[in-house]
């Protein structure tokens, strides 16, 4: 061989070669992840979801892919953005923000294993055959933050005991409306509290639901749990501040964009354990073996700042009850 041609064929296998080698290195697995959420509300959320990812043993972008969706709290949009990442090859699907997200994940496929979160009974709303023992191709946590209504209800009537009428936020496209709803007018009846009851699931019926509670005469205010409110949480917030109601909430993170109060689970730990659960399924484990988490880590917060601006003495027993209280 003359050394022209020996030079040339060296050559051109330095340049082969790498790309031989990268060929055959196997591609990342695919995590879909599908929230019903908007990423602008959910960046604590996903930061303590790739925490318990980590803990797994799973880095995004070293050895693991996650493709993002969000609908921003438009459940109509769901279906289609499950459907795309089964379609892009997606070994897990990770659903987050309740119900909405993992019943689109449940519909567009039965094989592929689905770690989801929920808000109420898995169980009771036909995700799951039990706790203890799942079934089919889901798990996850469930988050227990419908369970709560009443309990919230109690601590705002605690705090201004003279309310006339509770003006109360549901989201009828919401799973748990309806039991959402039958809660809260049998606690309403237990303490003697009128309740307003105003629905909205799109933004239109967010305006319209403000002006009914208005018109209702409503002088406090409270939001029950569902990510559509997540999502618009400065609006509500704003509402409720412009119209000097005291409000209780389902989040710290309501808190914390000036609301009065929140009392529900602790979001992110239960985002955690989701990483956890998502990474478990990667390393082979079924998603039948293993059984349901539910969150038992509440928090209440109260913002004394907020308390302030509306004029309210937050009684003491109340404050020495708080988790947080932000000042």
């Amino acid at each position: 061989m003359r050394r022209r041609d020996f030079l040339g064929v060296m050559s051109g296998a330095a340049v082969a070669l790498p790309l031989t080698v990268r060929a055959q290195q196997p591609a990342m697995p695919v995590i879909g992840y599908l929230s019903s959420r908007s990423p602008g509300d959910s960046v604590s959320l996903v930061a303590a979801f790739r925490k318990g990812l980590n803990e797994a043993g799973f880095v995004e972008g070293q050895n693991v892919t996650i493709e993002y969706r969000w609908a921003e709290g438009q459940y109509d949009r769901l279906p289609a953005m499950a459907t795309e990442l089964v379609r892009l090859g997606s070994v897990l699907l990770v659903t987050t923000g309740g119900e909405p997200s993992a019943f689109a994940a449940k519909a567009a496929t039965s094989t592929i294993p689905i770690v989801f979160t929920t808000g109420g009974d898995p169980v009771k709303n036909g995700l799951v055959e039990s706790l203890n023992r799942p079934g089919g191709n889901a798990t996850g946590v469930s988050l227990l933050t419908t369970a709560p209504e009443a309990k919230r209800l109690g601590l705002l009537h605690e705090l201004v005991p003279g309310t006339k009428v509770v003006g109360v936020l549901i989201d009828a496209n919401y799973q748990e409306a309806e039991a959402q709803s039958k809660e809260l007018r049998e606690a309403a009846g237990k303490i003697n509290q009128r309740i307003h009851i105003a629905l909205a699931g799109n933004d239109g019926e967010l305006e319209s639901a403000f002006e009914t509670l208005i018109q209702a005469h409503a002088d406090a205010f409270l939001v029950c749990s569902d990510p559509f409110f997540d999502t618009r949480s400065d609006r509500i917030v704003g509402f409720a501040t412009q119209h000097r109601m005291p409000a209780v909430y389902q989040f710290r993170e309501y808190a914390v964009r000036g609301g009065l109060m929140s009392y529900g689970i602790n979001l992110p730990e239960g985002y955690r354990q989701v990483g956890i659960y998502a990474g478990q399924v990667l390393k082979g484990i079924r998603p039948a073996d293993l059984p349901i988490v539910q969150s038992i880590k509440f928090e209440f917060v109260i913002n004394l700042k907020a308390a302030k601006a509306l004029g309210l003495e937050v009684p003491p027993m109340l404050l020495a009850r708080a988790d947080e209280v932000i000042e």
